[in-house]
């Protein structure tokens, strides 16, 4: 019997995790007369190359792990595959609570795995080789007699066999690796998932170890820990950070970045005194602030200390060693729009290298979807179930959220515009949540390139030939790969072709062969500059300023 995992992530460059467990799993407990393979694609394939792609398998059984983002196209697929007599099975988060709906409204589906799947997995692929019952088999929901069978998600002590094996390693291929180090999560947030079925479980520490350097010696760049909070254990977490520090340049290669969703308000003295000690780049943390509202926090079991969190997250990004992303989560209970918007500056203000707006999920299985009396949410029936309006903020408030996401992304996430940043919500004092939301509503939502980006920006914040200009055009030239500056930023000016002749004549500032140059005047320094495009610092080209010659 031959059995297919498949696994559709949102994007190439994300690898994934839970079929090379379930490939592990069936390796170790099932019978040598079944064969199991995973098949790795994505969303944006083209569905009918990916349908043939799985039927050139000739499996009996196909799985697919299912999640908010690719559901649509996992259906589509496993209706199609029933039809060429393969058994459906489905797995993962979008399916273990929702498992009766799916098998009354899609008859293709012949297995529903609801919980953890190593384990559940393996038994049934057994159960349908040997015409064995699986009736009994923890976590299997399935249709008899037209009516669903319906399992409790499956739970486990047990730890899951290491996913690493060399099939693994061979299909990594240099994109975002996960490692997993425990599962659960000891808090219990009504929009999440993590914390529902059991506590934390923590593997080995030398598993973990051994982990981490197989993972940092794949060829991967980014590993992320998919730990919920990973901090929940504070002293295990202080030793993971300390072997990565310690191996850093030797066991661990330079340029790999360890990514850890961490509770900030966990941290101690003694974690900063060695998290300062981290090479730069080799550590991000990811800290969900979600609200600053004390009720809101209340209201969906989030517990969180926010001054403890604001002050650690200023501490953190002081030391400008650690990439500091921060979230926030429009739609939550309580939260109107006059408190997001406060809290929305206070995040900003914290000055973290990302603050990120998201919206809440109405996710199946979770209490703030489940529980409709106490959280009395609309929310969209399709993924990504995402909130349209509460009794605290209006659908207008909504979509008024989605410019000032629109134009956080774009011009703040970027990082093109650091400069530019600096000036309007620094030096001119700007509100960032009005001015974000002004101008996502001035350039819209719909993509545009580069230029015409840039050209907005300077319509929008005013146009000028002095500091605006100047933060613009560094931070383009800086940023993009172009000897071709968007056309509001060029200024007919004949000190220009003398400045350029200035940088030949001079041996130190001659452009070296074979590199790009980009060079332009900056009127509010009454100076020129000029950017090589040979190397990066920190993900910028660098700015090379030069005193203008007096003309003779």
């Amino acid at each position: 019997m031959k059995a297919l995992i498949v696994s559709l992530a949102s994007q190439y460059i994300h690898s994934a995790l839970a079929p090379w467990y379930l490939l592990q799993g069936a390796k170790i407990n099932c019978d040598p007369n079944i064969t199991v393979k995973v098949a790795e694609g994505t969303v944006n394939e083209n569905e009918e190359e990916l349908f043939s792609r799985i039927v050139l398998e000739n499996s009996d059984i196909v799985a697919f792990s299912c999640y908010i983002w690719n559901i649509e196209c996992v259906k589509s697929l496993a209706k199609k595959l029933h039809k060429k007599g393969a058994k459906i099975i489905l797995g993962g988060p979008e399916v273990s609570y929702n498992a009766e709906d799916l098998l009354k409204n899609h008859p293709y589906i012949d297995f529903i795995i609801s919980g953890e799947g190593e384990q559940p997995f393996a038994a049934l692929l057994n159960a349908l080789y040997k015409g064995g019952d699986f009736a009994q088999i923890s976590g299997i929901c399935y249709l008899k007699n037209g009516e669903p069978c319906l399992s409790a998600p499956h739970m486990t002590d047990s730890i899951p066999p290491c996913p690493y094996n060399e099939e693994y390693l061979t299909a990594l291929k240099g994109r975002i690796a996960y490692i997993e180090t425990s599962r659960g999560c000891p808090f219990s947030c009504a929009f999440c998932l993590s914390g529902r079925l059991s506590s934390v479980r923590f593997f080995p520490l030398e598993r973990a170890k051994q982990d981490i350097l197989t993972l940092a010696n794949s060829g991967s760049k980014i590993i992320k820990f998919v730990d919920r909070t990973f901090n929940a254990n504070p002293k295990r977490a202080y030793d993971i950070w300390q072997f990565i520090i310690e191996a850093y340049g030797t066991a661990i290669p330079k340029g790999v970045c360890f990514h850890f969703e961490i509770a900030g308000d966990l941290l101690s003295d003694k974690d900063f005194c060695l998290l300062k000690t981290a090479p730069k780049g080799a550590i991000q943390f990811e800290i969900g602030i979600q609200s600053f509202n004390a009720k809101t926090l209340a209201a969906v079991n989030r517990k969180t200390n926010i001054e403890r969190l604001s002050y650690n997250i200023k501490r953190l990004c002081e030391m400008q060693n650690i990439h500091i992303h921060i979230d926030l989560i429009a739609g939550l209970p309580l939260e109107d729009y006059a408190s997001f918007r406060d809290g929305f500056n206070k995040a900003f203000y914290l000055n973290a290298d990302m603050l990120q707006l998201g919206f809440l999920k109405l996710l199946h299985g979770a209490d703030m979807r489940e529980k409709r009396d106490e959280y009395p949410l609309e929310f969209s029936l399709n993924p990504p179930y995402e909130a349209s309006r509460t009794p605290w903020l209006t659908q207008k408030d909504f979509k008024l959220l989605h410019f000032t996401e629109n134009a956080l992304d774009r011009f703040v996430g970027s990082g093109r515009f650091k400069r530019t940043c600096r000036l309007v919500f620094g030096k001119q004092g700007r509100n960032p949540f009005d001015t974000l939301t002004e101008l996502g509503m001035f350039t819209g939502l719909g993509s545009c390139s580069l230029n015409d980006y840039v050209n907005m920006l300077f319509r929008f914040f005013g146009s000028d030939a002095g500091e605006l200009r100047d933060a613009l055009i560094t931070d383009v030239a800086t940023s993009v790969k172009s000897t071709v500056l968007p056309s509001c930023l060029a200024v007919p000016d004949k000190r220009l072709k003398e400045f350029k002749r200035q940088l030949e004549t001079a041996p130190e500032t001659r452009r070296k062969s074979g590199v790009m140059r980009s060079v332009f005047l900056l009127y509010g320094e009454d100076c020129g500059a000029y950017v090589d495009y040979d190397k990066k610092v920190d993900g910028k080209y660098i700015l090379n300023k030069v005193k203008l010659l007096d003309e003779q």
